[in-house]
């Protein structure tokens, strides 16, 4: 929500959209969330910009084993930095914008295939909370787009939100939002 009222344009996007595909006086359902590619192109943005952790759960290493040029000796504790990666200008263009756009025409997913997005990680190992959180973040977002129209409190500017990370075991917002809902009237 906070890069959403960060980026007013976006959000308009996003609400636009649920309002052609589910209707001004329906609540969003389940169903709705395949024909809703902007939405889902924020999410995967959202979890580009703000992975939940930076690094994912600890490999190690059964066995001498090089990867790109690089020795890893066995029992070597292997850390994936998930945070890095969602940040490299090598594989992202402008890495520190907000732009769920990159998504429209690219069929990146963070399911666990494509390594350039792996909030969830990949393989064996991955998150096996994903599927579930997946269906919730996007009925939950749309529903708080689609129910609501938000603003900052107080005559806050987008501008002056801190979005800066809290590390611990997970990463959250050093500085909470603080955002005023009010229900459509449609």
């Amino acid at each position: 929500m906070t890069e959403l009222l960060r980026n007013p344009h976006v959000l308009s996007k996003a609400k636009n959209e649920l309002r052609n595909v589910v209707g001004e006086n329906k609540q969003v359902e389940e169903s709705d969330i395949s024909s809703l590619p902007y939405l889902q192109a924020v999410i995967k943005e959202t979890l580009r910009c703000h992975p939940s952790a930076r690094f994912l759960v600890p490999h190690k290493a059964e066995t001498d084993v090089e990867i790109n040029g690089y020795m890893i000796p066995k029992d070597a504790q292997i850390l994936v930095n998930v945070w890095a990666i969602c940040k490299d200008s090598k594989l992202w263009s402008s890495p520190e914008m907000f732009e769920p756009e990159r998504f429209l025409n690219h069929q990146k997913d963070y399911k666990g295939r494509d390594f350039e997005l792996i909030p969830f990680g990949s393989g064996r190992r991955m998150c096996p909370g994903m599927p579930l959180a997946h269906r919730i973040v996007h009925l939950m977002v749309a529903s708080l787009i689609h129910n609501y129209d938000w603003k900052f409190e107080r005559g806050m500017k987008p501008e002056d939100v801190d979005i800066s990370d809290k590390f611990e075991l997970s990463l959250r917002k050093a500085v909470p939002l603080k955002a005023i809902p009010t229900r459509n009237e449609a």
